[in-house]
């Protein structure tokens, strides 16, 4: 890996400034407005409900609550607390997916984190969670040719009015120095939610669901993409992605996501934990 990849912050990166033409350089109406609004009214952390801590809507004593994994885990799925090569359930992968890794552990601040960032519109949250993903990053292999945001169904985009993913690969890509393409990969149907579904019936779900973009499938043969998603249960959406990914000719397909579920191949439904809104 390159020496850029290395050095990745552990904490919180500098905002970027932007520069619309008619303000001066750094300076952002959108982002004074947003400060004089956090004076008047602190902003409440998602996961301790303190108001005007430091780090703001995650703070940092949350942030550093988060439980980071690391190995042992399956060295194919990621999956915590696998000594070997390889878990049971990696049997079921496609094996166009080369890997998972994921950063945290999907409990404790990262739930309602992810949650508040997927169902209640809280796009402030993705810089932070992130952040959070970016010492991580050492534990895949190579540097890729390009990040991937693992895509939502158009109509649940509309509904939702962001991809969460997407989010969330525009502040890692240029942290790591990998260009982001979040328009390579599209979802060709609407699936399920996979939080109803047991584990044989999620990778059926997915299966096919996903397909390149048909004025861009020359961007995929040859080259290696990493998968940007929230959260991995599974791994059998970002299999399917995989799969689309290989059969448009990429040379190699990884998977990077916020959180890890705690999941067996014998979890119930109801236990599930990457799609359950809070109540």
């Amino acid at each position: 890996m390159s020496n850029r990849q290395h050095q990745i912050p552990g904490m919180i990166l500098p905002q970027p400034t932007t520069n619309d033409g008619a303000s001066p350089r750094g300076f952002s109406w959108a982002s004074l407005s947003q400060t004089l609004l956090d004076m008047l009214f602190p902003p409440r952390c998602v996961s301790c409900e303190q108001r005007g801590q430091p780090g703001g809507r995650l703070c940092l004593a949350c942030r550093r609550a988060v439980t980071r994994l690391a190995p042992p885990w399956c060295e194919r799925c990621g999956q915590p607390g696998i000594n070997g090569r390889s878990c049971a359930s990696c049997a079921q992968q496609t094996p166009a997916l080369s890997g998972i890794r994921a950063a945290l552990l999907f409990e404790g601040p990262v739930r309602p984190a992810i949650h508040a960032l997927k169902y209640k519109q809280a796009r402030d949250l993705a810089r932070p969670l992130a952040e959070l993903m970016l010492p991580s990053w050492r534990h895949l292999p190579q540097p890729p040719d390009a990040i991937v945001p693992v895509p939502l169904h158009p109509a649940r985009e509309r509904e939702r009015g962001y991809n969460q993913s997407q989010l969330l690969a525009a502040v890692i890509g240029p942290a790591v120095g990998v260009p982001v393409d979040g328009s390579l990969l599209v979802r060709t149907r609407q699936t399920t939610p996979q939080v109803t579904l047991q584990a044989q019936a999620r990778r059926e779900n997915v299966a096919d669901a996903f397909g390149i973009r048909p004025e861009q499938a020359n961007l995929a043969p040859g080259r290696r993409f990493v998968l940007i998603d929230d959260v991995c249960t599974t791994g059998s959406t970002l299999g399917a992605c995989a799969a689309a990914l290989v059969a448009a000719g990429a040379q190699q397909v990884w998977a990077f996501t916020l959180a890890r579920a705690r999941w067996s191949s014998r979890t119930p439904a109801h236990a599930l934990l990457d799609d359950q809104p809070s109540p």
